[in-house]
């Protein structure tokens, strides 16, 4: 049995990271921490956990703990990743790993001189449509990619009581959407088409005053030359998540990510196919790392997967002394 401790009880942990724990025929989650000793104490009890701490630092020196996953706000992330890599811990670790770079090399590192396994929560490699996508680009069925587009739009503008405020405190989170949920895209480009030769970026505060983006846009040119775009956003009142990818001989589209559903045209051929992801959108992740850590081999979501997200995101933010325009006055028109 492999026994689980678990860093932040937040939405994401709640909904999908401790039912994965707790309905996996191989994992056990036995520690549940939070900054509310009773907050930890209701969640642990709610998914039979038999331990609860109010100190993250006690969780991670827990003997009987075999690896620690962090689902705290990204600034903590590298802390919280170093310490149980020193205690022995194996980590996988939310997305995005860390605020930048340098972090991810430190938890990188840790990992690596304590001989424990890193992982990272893009849990989007695990999706069969992005599976499918990567397979017939590499098959040349569609031709060479030329152009790419990603749009990712989610309404959200939390007020200062929400549990998910911190997202808007850049030290805290490190950006908006961009940095927040256009890494799970990034991590999708890198993971279809590999390495990107560069990117930049441009963000706004298009419809809210506060210290990150709501709007984002990204341009990176693929190994092979292509353009592509990942546009994201919190200001767009209509949801969007579609994948577009237009080569030589033909096309692919994605109209909704997290439903799976593809349109392929190549040459005159024109066919729907569906491969939805897992009920549980956590559950290949966790079963991956569990199965790499048994195996001794690295998981499918590294570290350095991590780091090179974060490497883009880099990128598309520029200097960290770069603020987000602000939203035009009435004067300036």
């Amino acid at each position: 049995m492999f026994h689980w401790g678990l860093i932040g009880a937040g939405d994401i942990a709640r909904k999908r990271v401790a039912p994965a724990m707790r309905d996996s025929p191989a994992c056990e989650l036995l520690a549940v921490a939070r900054a509310r000793g009773d907050r930890a104490a209701e969640f642990a009890q709610s998914f039979a956990a038999p331990r609860a701490y109010g100190r993250w630092q006690d969780l991670v020196g827990d003997p009987a703990i075999d690896a620690v996953y962090v689902a705290t706000p990204v600034y903590l992330h590298a802390e919280q990743t170093i310490a149980a890599a020193e205690a022995g811990r194996h980590v996988l670790c939310e997305k995005p790993m860390a605020m930048n770079v340098a972090e991810c090399d430190r938890m990188i590192a840790a990992c690596r001189a304590n001989h424990v396994t890193l992982g990272v929560a893009y849990y989007r490699r695990f999706y069969p449509v992005v599976r499918r996508v990567k397979q017939i680009v590499q098959s040349g069925e569609i031709g060479d990619p030329v152009i790419v587009q990603i749009d990712a739009f989610e309404p959200f503008n939390p007020e200062p009581d929400h549990p998910r405020y911190w997202l808007m405190k850049k030290a805290e989170s490190g950006g908006g959407p961009m940095f927040d949920f256009g890494c799970h895209r990034l991590e999708v480009l890198l993971n279809v088409f590999g390495p990107i030769r560069r990117a930049a970026g441009m963000l706004g505060n298009v419809r809210y005053e506060r210290e990150v983006e709501d709007t984002a846009v990204a341009l990176l040119q693929l190994g092979n030359g292509a353009c592509a775009t990942v546009a994201v956003t919190h200001g767009a009142e209509a949801p969007r998540d579609t994948v577009d990818i237009y080569a030589t001989g033909g096309a692919l589209h994605i109209g909704n990510l997290n439903l799976g559903d593809l349109r392929i045209a190549a040459g005159s051929e024109h066919r729907d196919e569906s491969h939805p992801p897992a009920a549980n959108l956590h559950r290949p992740l966790i079963d991956d790392f569990v199965d790499a850590v048994a195996a001794g081999r690295e998981p499918a979501v590294t570290g350095d997967v991590g780091r090179a997200v974060a490497r883009l995101e880099e990128e598309i933010y520029g200097p960290p002394a770069q603020k987000p325009p602000r939203k035009p006055l009435a004067c300036d028109t």
